[in-house]
């Protein structure tokens, strides 16, 4: 078995027939395929279900009578398929069964091992969401690609349409929550390689969306944990909470300095030295506490060299997106922060409190 095309339901009645009538008209006799159901139904789609059977010998399904979410139907799916492959798509046909040709073709040419119909790149569509839904979409696209550095590439990573090479599936222990099984993948799995091909993502024709708040909170709640999973992805989010400390200490010093009576030019200085030195003890102590190899003096000078660096690249960020491209000085502001903290983040990080060669040189050699 090549292609193991699984489908989580709940309640899809009449869909479960006409998804799999579609993906046989889509897919040639010939081809290597399974479709494995994981349902969750009160309904009558489990009768449904079983008649399929009869009628389809490519067609399997269990019946889950304690569900517990859409992640955890995709994973006991990943468990029961046959496949080399695994083919994750909805049962409601926003995922249209003709796009399935050209998922197959790229499995074929094995690209990457994780390849993503998405609707945001050349060629792809969303025209099956309402206002709402496709700003909560663009919501939760943007906080994944922010929060988690494996995911930033990806344009779709929310998607529920996708194909995942069954040793990536495997590779490390999954535990999603909730409907975003894509994201945990992308975030945990141990894979080379992952691609986006266009489709048009469509309106549901038959039945109702589960879409809801609790998915929504739940969503928030994953991403949470992924971040906190990722010893990279905390260091810069903890790099993130101490510069924002860092301007608090700025500007109550600041104050303090002015309304004292010390000129404002020097009260700017010391204010921003003082930020520094705060930034650096909790960097030190916190974001990088365990990978610091040098000196405490050479680290302070390091942190004061690319402090210093960044602070120029923020400047001359901001006059020239504020003086050649005329934003308005906020957004520029916004821009030359942005710059500068992954600018000093990656310093801090390859340079600052990263080991030594002769460090890395005696753990290589343990």
């Amino acid at each position: 078995m090549e292609i193991s095309i699984i489908i989580p339901s709940r309640n899809e009645g009449a869909n479960v027939e006409v998804i799999v009538a579609r993906i046989e008209r889509a897919l040639t006799p010939s081809s290597n395929y399974e479709i494995l159901f994981v349902d969750d139904s009160d309904d009558d789609t489990p009768a449904r279900l079983e008649q399929l059977t009869h009628n389809h010998p490519q067609v399997r399904f269990i019946h889950r009578t304690n569900a517990i979410g859409l992640g955890t139907a995709i994973l006991e799916g990943f468990q029961m398929a046959r496949g080399d492959w695994f083919i994750v798509m909805d049962a409601d046909m926003q995922h249209p069964p003709e796009s399935l040709p050209d998922l197959i073709q790229h499995i074929k040419l094995n690209q990457a091992e994780i390849i993503i119909p998405s609707r945001f790149i050349a060629g792809g569509h969303d025209g099956g969401l309402n206002v709402w839904r496709k700003l909560v979409s663009w919501s939760a696209r943007i906080l994944a690609r922010v929060a988690i550095r494996k995911v930033l590439p990806i344009k779709d990573p929310t998607s529920g349409y996708f194909a995942v090479r069954r040793d990536t599936a495997f590779s490390r222990p999954l535990n999603p929550i909730g409907w975003k099984i894509l994201l945990e993948i992308l975030a945990r799995s141990d894979y080379e390689r992952a691609i986006e091909i266009p489709y048009s993502f469509e309106a549901r024709d038959i039945g109702s969306s589960k879409f809801g708040v609790k998915e929504q909170w739940n969503y928030l709640v994953h991403l949470i944990r992924l971040v906190k999973s990722s010893e990279e992805d905390m260091r810069f989010w903890n790099f993130a909470a101490v510069g924002l400390s860092g301007v608090v200490v700025n500007s109550v010093v600041y104050t303090v300095f002015v309304k004292l009576g010390v000129s404002v030019v020097l009260s700017f200085a010391l204010a921003s030295a003082i930020a520094m030195i705060n930034n650096f003890l909790w960097n030190n102590f916190l974001t990088w506490k365990h990978t610091k190899t040098d000196r405490l003096s050479y680290r302070v000078l390091k942190f004061y060299i690319v402090s210093i660096s960044g602070l120029c690249i923020s400047s001359l960020t901001v006059s020239m997106v504020h003086g050649l491209l005329h934003w308005h000085y906020t957004v520029s502001g916004l821009a030359g922060i942005a710059l500068a903290t992954i600018w000093n983040f990656t310093l801090h990080n390859k340079w600052t409190f990263g080991k030594s060669p002769a460090m890395k040189e005696q753990q290589l050699h343990g």
